[in-house]
């Protein structure tokens, strides 16, 4: 049965790379559907995005990839199907709920498995889409002591990435580190500038003639990991503050909906702490 897959490879850069692994495709009598390579200058590194179809076996193919590139290479070889993702939230709404008409629309490409909420404010929201809801309140706990309960409740299901839709907690290093680069958040500014808390009071403060929104990958460097997708939207002296946040939250479902597009087709390569988009 003929099948399709995504290759996804980066290495050391190296002469004739290109060549071996279209050749390893060739012999194999493999189609490339598409095809998309970068080489980063600076570090010498080599991405490849390649989507292949035929008839194959994903650990050979694997294996005979990792034959013809350096040493140092990550291979992955995707069979395309749905992600499974889990939600965090706390409270609003726009992001929560814009995820959950994508999913309800069969747009999203991956499946819920739960929301996971410090506050149960969006329970209703949430169970009108048949979709597990688990409010696990902080209240009285320290951080570490609420983490160790959203983490146990986490363990529960199998799941490719966790996405903080507007979850307003710091995580410790030891929750980022359990799940490493597998935890997306959107966060209401155009990074790197106004980081931390309030951030549309601070642009507000500043004058600033644009506002935007910034996904990315969560590391321990708050606010600070690898960007996936970004946006700006343009603003003037009649806006106050809540006037921005208001028009802002428009732009974080917008920049939210393509970072996940990007991570769940497979299009996000983790360069240091940059990306490399295919």
């Amino acid at each position: 049965m003929e099948k399709r897959a995504r290759v996804l490879i980066d290495c050391e850069d190296a002469k004739g790379l290109v060549y071996q692994i279209s050749k390893v495709f060739y012999d194999r009598g493999l189609n490339i559907d598409n095809n998309r390579e970068f080489v980063d200058k600076e570090y010498k590194r080599f991405f490849m995005r390649t989507v292949v179809s035929g008839h194959f076996d994903v650990e050979e193919l694997h294996d005979e990839l990792a034959s013809v590139v350096p040493a140092d290479a990550r291979i992955r070889v995707i069979e395309p199907s749905d992600k499974k993702i889990i939600l965090l939230a706390t409270k609003e709404s726009h992001a929560l709920g814009d995820i959950l008409v994508r999913h309800a629309d069969g747009e999203l490409d991956a499946t819920i498995e739960c929301v996971i909420a410090n506050h149960n404010t969006l329970e209703t929201l949430v169970k009108r889409f048949d979709i597990p809801f688990f409010y696990i309140s902080a209240e009285g706990l320290s951080r570490e002591e609420h983490e160790s309960k959203v983490m146990a409740c986490i363990d529960q299901f199998k799941f490719d990435y966790m996405v903080l839709a507007k979850y307003m907690r710091i995580l410790t290093p030891a929750f980022v580190e359990a799940y490493e680069k597998k935890i997306v958040n959107i966060h209401h500014s155009f990074l790197p500038a106004f980081i931390g808390a309030n951030p549309y009071k601070q642009a507000y403060e500043r004058g600033v003639k644009i506002i935007g929104a910034t996904a990315h990958f969560v590391t321990n460097d708050l606010d600070e990991g690898p960007i996936i997708a970004q946006d700006v939207i343009p603003v003037n002296h009649r806006f106050e503050w809540k006037d921005m946040q208001k028009a802002g939250r428009d732009v974080e479902k917008i920049v939210l909906s393509r970072a996940l597009a990007l991570v769940l087709h497979d299009r996000v390569f983790v360069n240091g702490n940059k990306t490399v988009i295919f």
